[in-house]
């Protein structure tokens, strides 16, 4: 009984190393940065001409 735990246990270790969120795997992680900050400045420049700050 202890083997076949064992053995479950590694086959789930190398999935649960990496967590998988459902999003592309060819784009780079210099575009998604670039494109997440210029998310924040335009909200930013939103926020600011709305006047809510």
């Amino acid at each position: 009984m202890t083997s076949a735990s064992g053995s479950a246990a590694t086959a789930v270790a190398p999935a649960a190393a990496r967590t998988r969120t459902g999003g592309p795997d060819d784009r780079s992680d210099l575009v998604e940065h670039i494109v997440g900050w210029t998310l924040v400045v335009v909200v930013a420049m939103l926020v600011t001409r709305l006047g809510l700050i």
